[in-house]
């Protein structure tokens, strides 16, 4: 199976091409990573024809604006990107005629529910990074009947720029460090979503009349703050020799940022479960195997 994932070096396509490599299905799996000059989300011109000459069974968007707090003044880009390319990622997996998996954020909801997103909750962006991914989802889903919405969260891995890292890093140098404390969601791997992304794939390859389409909630099990991340990572760091610091638990009030953030980012992904049978590791145990990674390969200050 041929699969085109948009993006070169984000944190989900990297641990796709890890993680095909080694993917245990009927068949194998073959990842074309598109990124710019040849896919520029930016420019429609460059989207239909990189994605065609991939020739792909299944497609997915990863790539994505990522920037959360310069999303509030470069409003056009994030909308351009994540919006508009995401739909015309979608528009080319139509005219090929093969589905398309479009990753998607937490940031869709305002937070202000005191349980678990589900997937039919209303959403309500708090800022541009939110309501770009919107855009792109409703893109997406307008574009393509054959398109499946997974919805992630707190996304981290042994690459790229993420929380894991920044903490080892600040760690190094500083004794104490100010963390969240007043906001909850569900830390995820990369590689665990890179792992449910193949088994979907997979599934929509062999199985493309009975597979389920739509939205999905998809991140790691269990609940934290950030503040009860960055412990459980010292906590990891520490038992491996590497670096620690002391949590000083703040409140959102005290760390202020250009846009705002869910209070809770809790998803449910009950009708994930109920739908590919696909449950992600709960997330201390994936937190443990990054940072585990992370300070064997002295990764965390890359």
């Amino acid at each position: 199976m041929r699969l085109a994932v948009t993006g070169r070096q984000g944190q989900v396509v990297t641990s796709l091409i890890e993680r095909a490599a080694r993917f245990g299905g009927e068949e194998a799996i073959h990842v074309t990573a598109l990124g710019r000059p040849d896919l520029d989300l930016a420019d429609p011109s460059t989207i239909a024809s990189a994605i065609t000459a991939a020739r792909p069974d299944v497609i997915v968007s990863a790539a994505a604006y990522t920037a959360v707090d310069k999303a509030e003044s470069e409003r056009e880009t994030a909308f351009a990107v994540n919006g508009k390319g995401a739909g015309d990622v979608a528009a080319a997996a139509r005219a090929l005629g093969v589905p398309v998996i479009h990753i998607s954020t937490d940031y869709v909801f305002d937070g202000t529910k005191a349980t678990p997103y589900v997937e039919s909750d209303p959403v309500a962006p708090l800022g541009a990074y939110g309501e770009s991914k919107l855009a792109g989802e409703r893109a997406v889903l307008g574009a393509a009947s054959d398109a499946i919405v997974l919805r992630t969260a707190w996304v981290y891995s042994p690459f790229g720029a993420n929380f894991v890292k920044t903490m080892l890093r600040l760690a190094e140098t500083r004794e104490d460090l100010g963390v969240v404390a007043d906001q909850y969601g569900n830390p995820t791997s990369a590689l665990d979503i890179a792992d449910a992304v193949l088994a979907i794939a997979a599934r929509l390859h062999r199985d493309p009349v009975v597979t389920p389409r739509g939205v999905f909630h998809m991140v790691g099990q269990g609940v934290a703050t950030w503040a009860d991340l960055a412990e459980a990572i010292f906590a990891a760091s520490a038992a491996r020799g590497g670096p620690s610091a002391r949590v000083r638990r703040i409140g959102t009030k005290d760390y202020p940022t250009p846009a705002a953030r869910p209070a809770n980012s809790q998803l449910d992904c009950t009708k994930l479960a109920d739908a590919y049978g696909l449950r992600l590791p709960d997330w201390r145990q994936s937190v443990d195997a990054t940072v585990a990674r992370l300070i064997m390969t002295k990764e965390h200050n890359a």
